[in-house]
This record gives C-alpha cells, sequence and structure tokens, in this order.
C-alpha cells in the first residue's frame, strides 16, 4: 500500500509518501489511522484529531469506515478551502 501525506501531515510526519504493508487487522481507514499512530511520535501527532484529516482511497474521498484491504494508494491531508 502507497500512503501519501500532504500539508502539514507531512510536515508532522516528515515524510512526503511510505510504502507499507499493514497487518490483516487492518481492514478501515479508521485501522489503518491507529496503526499507523503507532509508528512515531510524528504519526501520532499527526492522527490524533480525526476531525482534521481527510482521506482518499484510490483518489476516491473516503470515510474513517472505508475498507482498505484491496487499496493501492491512501492519501491524507487537512481539509481543503478555495478562494
Amino acid at each position: 500500500m502507497h500512503l501519501l501525506y500532504f500539508a502539514w501531515v507531512r510536515e508532522r510526519i516528515g515524510l512526503d509518501a511510505e510504502a507499507l504493508a499493514p497487518p490483516a487487522t487492518v481492514t478501515t481507514v479508521a485501522d489503518l489511522l491507529d496503526w499507523l499512530g503507532r509508528r512515531s511520535a510524528g504519526h501520532a501527532e499527526a492522527f490524533a484529531d480525526r476531525t482534521r484529516l481527510r482521506v482518499a482511497v484510490d483518489q476516491i474521498f473516503a470515510d474513517m469506515s472505508t475498507p482498505v484491504a484491496s487499496a493501492r494508494e491512501i492519501a491524507i491531508f487537512p481539509p481543503v478551502t478555495g478562494g
């Protein structure tokens, strides 16, 4: 699974992307964020407040209950505003 991080999420983690193989117990976006949050202090900080995050699974906006088992790419980013 290819993970992409944007904006302050990237800054807190210190990476713009990583390729990982989560365990079989990771079945949803929420599970993935829980698992990732245990990888480092930066991950924990980035994923602490889920209300400040948006996620796309294979380039389609997703919510915390979206399955990730067959996902090839998951992007995690703050809400985007325009003006």
